[in-house]
């Protein structure tokens, strides 16, 4: 829990604030940007939340935070409330599932409600409201993981849901060796007719993106929109096996079409299909500069 002794000097006066343990992973800032902002490479409180909506945002940005590096100076008697709007609507049938995890660097993890069965895209943190929020919203049926560093508590809901876990041989390692669905190669895999699982090998050996009804791309650490220029951006500086072969499948995912870009880590992107495609190209020939 955050602590107020350790409350940093850069929040505005009031009862939020983020204290010293904060690993500035941008998660407050674009969960609740008119309250949180970064100050010296970790987030501050810079407007103090002045009506509910904005309260409301403080406190999912609070329970999402992987650290519990955001507090309050009074108990939140409305704190029930932030913990029942988990997960929370993107766009149509798509959630996000809030509750990052610090096992994961705070990645995002998101809800596919479908008929067939829920899909869960990577693993959040396993804390109780929110998985009685995935009960009534019926269960999950598979956890799709983009690769091992988004992993987090996938054994946990593993054995609460008794979903098939989804994860490249590649991307392996003694707490996933028994996931249950492995996937390999270097070909896309058809899990559903709605659902598209595209190798895209770069950050990592065995990184996939989920591709679901040709609209939600579910990107992982291969794709995001860039804090900075609010353009599509590939992580240079951390792309732990081959950038040059990151490049090769940004140019083999550019062949798809897509509205949405949900990261892992990063921020979200939408728009259209034709300036999504523009935006590929840019980042493509942004890569292949560095």
């Amino acid at each position: 829990m955050a602590k107020l002794q350790q409350r940093r000097s850069q929040n505005a006066s009031g009862d939020f604030y983020v204290d010293t343990t904060c690993i500035d992973c941008d998660t407050c800032r674009w969960m609740a940007p008119t309250v949180f902002n970064r100050a010296e490479e970790q987030s501050a409180v810079y407007h103090q939340p002045n009506s509910q909506e904005e309260r409301l945002q403080a406190l999912q940005a609070l329970l999402s935070c992987p650290t519990a590096s955001i507090g309050t100076e009074n108990a939140p008697q409305d704190i029930k409330i932030a913990q029942e709007s988990f997960p929370l609507p993107v766009f149509e049938n798509v959630y996000h599932c809030g509750y990052h995890s610090e096992k994961s660097y705070a990645a995002a993890s998101y809800l596919i409600v479908r008929p067939e069965g829920n899909i869960l895209v990577d693993s959040p943190r396993f804390s109780l409201p929110l998985v009685k929020r995935l009960e009534v919203m019926g269960g999950i049926r598979y956890l799709y993981l983009t690769h091992r560093d988004d992993v987090a508590d996938h054994q946990k809901f593993r054995e609460h849901f008794q979903c098939d876990r989804i994860l490249h041989q590649n991307e392996i390692s003694s707490s996933t060796q028994d996931v249950e669905i492995q996937l390999e190669g270097d070909k896309p895999f058809l899990l559903e007719p709605d659902l598209l699982i595209i190798p895209v090998p770069g950050h990592t050996k065995g990184h996939t993106v989920l591709l679901y009804k040709n609209t939600f791309l579910f990107s992982g650490d291969h794709l995001a929109q860039s804090r900075h220029t609010g353009d599509l951006y590939a992580f240079r500086r951390a792309c732990w096996y081959s950038w040059s072969e990151q490049i090769n499948s940004m140019e083999k995912l550019a062949d798809y079409s897509f509205e949405w870009v949900l990261p892992g880590h990063g921020r979200r992107y939408h728009s259209d299909r034709e300036t999504m495609q523009q935006q590929m190209q840019n980042c493509i020939a942004w890569m292949k500069q560095q």
